[in-house]
């Protein structure tokens, strides 16, 4: 039987990450090409075609064995394949599926970055051999994915999964980057880890290794944490609280076998899940009975999820 393939493209603020699959998973090559931004990013998904071409060309694959390629992109994206407005890459309204269909001459699919992360986790990463999956990407930002029986959940205007800006804190009288205020993104993020502590420094005398620091990023906090700092393990507990209540509330619509925890700030590693596990059977409801896990596939995962997008 003729061997099959399919691409998977990841479209980010710096550079754009391709990969070559065959159609059983097995990732052949992978490379990354500038996001060019410049004319509100209209060079962007020819610079893409043209480097998927050539990789087909230097490995002596046919077009004609490419089933279809998969977009992943860093805003809401339809059903259909069309973006709504992507201010990251300059892009206005319009359909990348089709447009890259054109370019490259065979199917394409396009997704938002962090539902297609969560198809990649679960074609071939933490939640491999489960269908009902939410992925939590923590990091400067929260991000989230819902797939729910081996679909990704994009809604009608492709906002389905935006779990980062859930509002936790109806009191909250800072905004988040999206212009509303009291966002998860606010709290449990890289960013928000920070803030908190910061905060929470200003208005305590508990003794900390992070005030001997001049500046510290979350990193700094889940060592601190990690190493039985009391006041670490108190800022980590605020921030792993809010977040597995608000999958608390997330799982009683999308009842996930699973639920993934991926970005930046899962590299604290199983300190972090086991604390967002405890507080996640805190407050869900008794029939919820999610895992907490690790993403495996790291930065790969969104080339993964794409390419199993167009499938």
């Amino acid at each position: 039987m003729k061997m099959k393939y399919v691409v998977g493209i990841d479209i980010g603020g710096t550079t754009v990450k391709i990969g070559l699959f065959t159609t059983e998973a097995q990732l052949l090559d992978k490379w990354e090409v500038a996001t060019r931004k410049e004319d509100n990013g209209a060079y962007i998904l020819n610079d893409v075609a043209e480097s998927v071409k050539e990789k087909l060309v230097e490995k002596g694959i046919a077009l004609s064995d490419v089933t279809g390629a998969g977009v992943g992109v860093p805003g809401p994206v339809t059903v259909d394949g069309v973006v709504k407005s992507c201010v990251n890459l300059g892009w206005g309204t319009f359909s990348v599926a089709d447009t890259m269909t054109e370019l490259l001459g065979i199917p394409v699919k396009a997704g938002n970055d962090a539902n297609v992360a969560a198809l990649g986790e679960m074609w071939n990463g933490g939640a491999k051999g489960y269908k009902n999956v939410i992925l939590v990407t923590l990091g400067t930002g929260v991000g989230g994915g819902i797939i729910i029986d081996g679909k990704v959940v994009a809604g009608s205007h492709g906002a389905g999964g935006e779990i980062g800006h859930a509002t936790v804190n109806p009191h909250e009288t800072v905004a988040c980057n999206c212009g509303k205020k009291g966002c998860l993104e606010q709290y449990s993020s890289a960013t928000g880890l920070i803030r908190g502590a910061k905060e929470a420094l200003k208005k305590s005398d508990m003794p900390s290794v992070l005030r001997d620091m001049t500046d510290f990023m979350a990193k700094e906090i889940l060592d601190a944490a990690k190493a039985g700092d009391e006041f670490a393990v108190l800022e980590v507990e605020k921030f792993c609280r809010i977040l597995g209540r608000a999958l608390s509330v997330f799982a009683v619509v999308a009842d996930p076998e699973v639920i993934v925890i991926g970005g930046g700030v899962s590299k604290a590693g199983t300190y972090l899940t086991d604390m967002i596990q405890k507080y996640f059977d805190e407050y869900a409801f008794h029939a919820c009975t999610a895992k907490v896990v690790l993403a495996e596939l790291g930065n790969d995962a969104g080339i993964y999820g794409a390419a199993k997008l167009c499938m």
